[in-house]
This record gives C-alpha cells, sequence and structure tokens, in this order.
C-alpha cells in the first residue's frame, strides 16, 4: 500500500479521480434542485424522500446513458491538444477545468443562483485552449474547435428556448382542451401549491415526471464526468488506457473493416475530400513515420505526394492488420493508432457533414464512423459506476438553496400542479432527447426556463430580481469559467517546471 503511494503516476491518477468525482457530487448537488424542486413544492413527495429518489434515478441515468455526449465534451478540447497530450499537460488541463468548473458551481450554489454546470465546464475548456494556444504560440481561432463549440453553444442557447415554449405550450393546451371538456368540473391541477398532497392521481403523475428529469439529468451530466476521467487515464497511465485494450477480435475485425471500407471510398471519391481541410495534421502523420521506421518503409514505394489522410488508413491498416488482441501493440503503437484513428474519425465526420454527398453516404460515413471510433471512444463499467455514485450521492446533500430559487422566488405565489407537471415533462423530454444525440445540454437552463414559460402562460407575475440574478449569472458563467480557467493552467504549467514530477 505504502509504495502505491510513493509511485508518482498512481498518486496522479488517484488525485486526478478524487477531483473530478468531486466536481460530479458537487454537480450533483447543484443540479437535484433542478430535478425536486416542484416535486417537494407541490407537497406530492416529501424532501427527504424526493432526493433519494433523485438519486437513484441519477445513478440509472448515468449507467444507461451512453457515452455520446461524453466524447462530446472531450472532442471539445483542441484536437492538437488531444493528439499530443502528455502526462504533465494532460494533468495541468484537468486540473485547470475542474478548478474553474468547482469554484464557480460552489460561489453560484452559495447564493441560491440556478447555473449551468455545463457552461461552466465549457467555458473552462475554452479557456485552457486558448491559453495553450497562447503558450504555444499557435492559432487562436484553431484552439476554439469552432464547429464542436459552435454546435455545443447552439445546443446550449436553444435548449432554454425550447424549454420556454414547450412548458408554456403544455399550460395552454391544457387550459384549452380542460375547458372544452370540463367545463362544469373544478379544475384541480391549477390549486397552488398548499399544505395538503395533491390527489393520488395528480400526485403519481409528479412523482414520475420527476423521476424522469432525474434520469435524464444523470444520463446527460454524469457523462462529462466520464469523459473527463477518460481524458485523465489517458494521460496519466497511457498504455492501458490510450485504446480499448479489453477489445475483443470482433470488434477488432469491425475497426479495421471500416478503415478497410474507408479507403475504398476514398479511392472513389477523393475529389469530396478536397472540400475539407485534410492536410491540417500532415506533420503528425511524418512524426508517425519517423517514429517508427518499419511502418515507413512500407510506404517507401508509395507517391511521395499521397494524400495525409489516405497515407494515415494505410499506416492504420497495417497496423492492426492480422491482431487479435491491442496488447500485441506496445504502448508507442497504441498511441499511434489512437492518434490516427482521431485523425481518420474527425476528417470522416466532417465529410459526412458535406451537402455535396447524398443521404446514403452520409448514413454509409456515419456508421463508419461508429466503428472507427470504437476503439477510442469507450469507457470501463468501473467508472461509469463510480461517476453514478458521486452524481447520486451528491444528490442527497445541498439541494435546498436552490429549490428555494426554483420553487418559490420566480414566480409569484406557489407553483400550481399544471405547471410542475409542465416543467418536468418538458425537463424530461428535452434532456432525454440531447442524452441520446450527443449534445449535452443544461439541466439548470432548461428547468428554470420552464418555470419561467410556465408562469408566463398563466399570466403569473415573475420575480424580476431573482430573475435578473439568474440571467446575470448566466451571462457570466462563460467568461468567468474561461478566466479561471486559463489562469489556472497557466499557473500549473510554471509550477511544473520549477517542480518537475
Amino acid at each position: 500500500m505504502l509504495y502505491f503511494f510513493t509511485d508518482h503516476t498512481n498518486m496522479m491518477l488517484v488525485s486526478a479521480l478524487v477531483f473530478i468525482l468531486v466536481y460530479e457530487t458537487i454537480n450533483g448537488f447543484h443540479d437535484t434542485a433542478n430535478a425536486v424542486a416542484i416535486v417537494i413544492y407541490t407537497q406530492a413527495m416529501h424532501a427527504r424522500l424526493a432526493v433519494i429518489m433523485s438519486g437513484i434515478f441519477n445513478f440509472l441515468g448515468v449507467l444507461m446513458g451512453g457515452l455520446s455526449v461524453a466524447y462530446a465534451i472531450v472532442h471539445l478540447i483542441n484536437i492538437d491538444l488531444l493528439l499530443n497530450v502528455d502526462s504533465i499537460h494532460g494533468l495541468a488541463i484537468i486540473f485547470s477545468i475542474l478548478s474553474a468548473a468547482i469554484l464557480w458551481n460552489i460561489l453560484t450554489w452559495y447564493f441560491g443562483l440556478p447555473i449551468s454546470s455545463s457552461h461552466t465546464l465549457i467555458g473552462a475548456i475554452v479557456g485552457v485552449g486558448l491559453m495553450h494556444a497562447m503558450i504555444a504560440h499557435t492559432s487562436l481561432l484553431k484552439a476554439l474547435n469552432i464547429p464542436n463549440l459552435m454546435d455545443i453553444l447552439l445546443s446550449l442557447t436553444i435548449s432554454p428556448i425550447i424549454g420556454l415554449c414547450l412548458s408554456s405550450i403544455i399550460i395552454i393546451c391544457y387550459h384549452f382542451f380542460y375547458k372544452k371538456m370540463k367545463k362544469n368540473t373544478n379544475d384541480r391541477l391549477s390549486i397552488s401549491n398548499n399544505k395538503c398532497p395533491p390527489p393520488f392521481w395528480t400526485r403519481c403523475a409528479l412523482i414520475l415526471s420527476s423521476a424522469g428529469v432525474s434520469f435524464s439529468h444523470g444520463a446527460n451530466d454524469g457523462q462529462k464526468g466520464i469523459g473527463l476521467i477518460m481524458l485523465a487515464l489517458i494521460s496519466i497511465a497511457p498504455s492501458s488506457f490510450l485504446i480499448n485494450i479489453n477489445a475483443n477480435s470482433c470488434e477488432i475485425r469491425r475497426t479495421r473493416d471500416a478503415i478497410d471500407s474507408l479507403q475504398k471510398y476514398y479511392s472513389h471519391n477523393n475529389q469530396v475530400f478536397n472540400k475539407i481541410a485534410i492536410d491540417t495534421h500532415s506533420l503528425f502523420l511524418r512524426g508517425i513515420e519517423e517514429k517508427n521506421p518499419p511502418l515507413s518503409s512500407s510506404l517507401e514505394d508509395r507517391n511521395n505526394n499521397i494524400a495525409p489522410f489516405l497515407k494515415a488508413i494505410n499506416v492504420a491498416l497495417l497496423m492492426i492488420d492480422n491482431i487479435q488482441s491491442y496488447d500485441q501493440l506496445n504502448i508507442e503503437k497504441r498511441l499511434h493508432l489512437r492518434k490516427l484513428l482521431i485523425y481518420i474519425s474527425d476528417i470522416t465526420d466532417q465529410v459526412a457533414k458535406l451537402q455535396e454527398i447524398s443521404s446514403q453516404e452520409k448514413q454509409f460515413l456515419r456508421n463508419l464512423y461508429i466503428d472507427l471510433v470504437e476503439t477510442i471512444e469507450y469507457a470501463p463499467l468501473w467508472i461509469i459506476i463510480i461517476v453514478a455514485i458521486a452524481l447520486s450521492l451528491g444528490t442527497i446533500v445541498g439541494w435546498k438553496r436552490i429549490a428555494i430559487t426554483l420553487g418559490e422566488k420566480i414566480g409569484s405565489g406557489g407553483i400550481t400542479y399544471i405547471q410542475g407537471l409542465s416543467v418536468q415533462i418538458t425537463a424530461t423530454l428535452s434532456i432525454g432527447a440531447a442524452s441520446y444525440t450527443g449534445m449535452p445540454v443544461s439541466t439548470t437552463h432548461v428547468v428554470s426556463s420552464a418555470v419561467l414559460g410556465a408562469m408566463l402562460a398563466e399570466k403569473r407575475s415573475v420575480g424580476q430580481k431573482v430573475i435578473k440574478n439568474i440571467i446575470m449569472a448566466w451571462l457570466l458563467t462563460l467568461p468567468v469559467a474561461i478566466i479561471l480557467a486559463s489562469l489556472i493552467y497557466f499557473l500549473i504549467l510554471n509550477i511544473s517546471k520549477i517542480f518537475p514530477l
């Protein structure tokens, strides 16, 4: 045991894992209020039972949510950083991102402001990318990884608007059909919260929709922790985590077949690839050949002007030809294979998005992309479980401050049952859809916007001071996270030069 903690690699690994799990725990208690505020303030469920239920469904959401959001976050980090990461830079990236996210989350939680953990995380990633570009004297525009960043920012911007509109539509539709069908019946769903619990079926609907919000939150936010842990493991223990070392022969063959199919597609459609910047990483490809003479020698008889993309395909095919297990590759070849697959899959994804190609070709390339990234976009089950535990335990504590803001301060008076249902149904549907399409969204923004939409649909007055504070927190989150993360990254790199590990 003592030997374990005297090894620098293990100490760094444990530190990184603990830090990430602390972030997930804070994320849990920061965002739990989004799922339990309504069910508590409509008296549908006791607070203690509500947070326990939220914890359970957050856990299940992480387990069943997949990995698409996890790697959407990871790939937001500039590809040059991913391709050239070492243990020091990897640790600096992880600790900078998480330090900024944790500091801002705790500060806003203390003041009861429901801000987005996703916004904070993305701002921190952008900050690290910008600082790295300034230190390395590379392009600031490339450091931002504009295509991925724009997709994610668009998702984060649209999701609150969808939340506000969908919640309002549910309220309007309810009142329209209720007046048509139940003219002479008391409108129980429009009763404001009081000390009595709601009717049985209304109560069941509120509880089920609250569980749905928790599940969706786990499926979306839990993946962000998984992605960060994988990045830390790849940086600190590359021999075990650069590629999925446990992939079976069938999975390896599927990856090899995908590369082979892509090679054939390129040979018949090479003019399509000229429409994107495929030479961007040719320098890194030359580096692979120089460090791996056996591979470069097999290319000596080829045209020296061969496109870097086709060269990458050829090298990757040679590397995994006739292997049954990735154990057969040494650590250097695993690193090269990871770089090649990132490069090849990135170009494939860009080509799949071109308007010039048919829908059939788009689907074909997307299927190839899935098989290509299977080797590098993975997570062992134990990582998924510990993130699920951290997120679910975090839901048990610290929920009250933000729950009060969502349940009491956004609108005037108690929230009605129909308002509660509209908010929770909106959150469940929109966040759930985003989780399974690989788009990171803010649970906080969706829920608070849905609450606002429900209040406006029923022409209820809103707490203008609270709304202004929430909007200010939203607007400040990205710039604050960018500045914090960039400064911390700069500080860590300079300290590592003075006190090398």
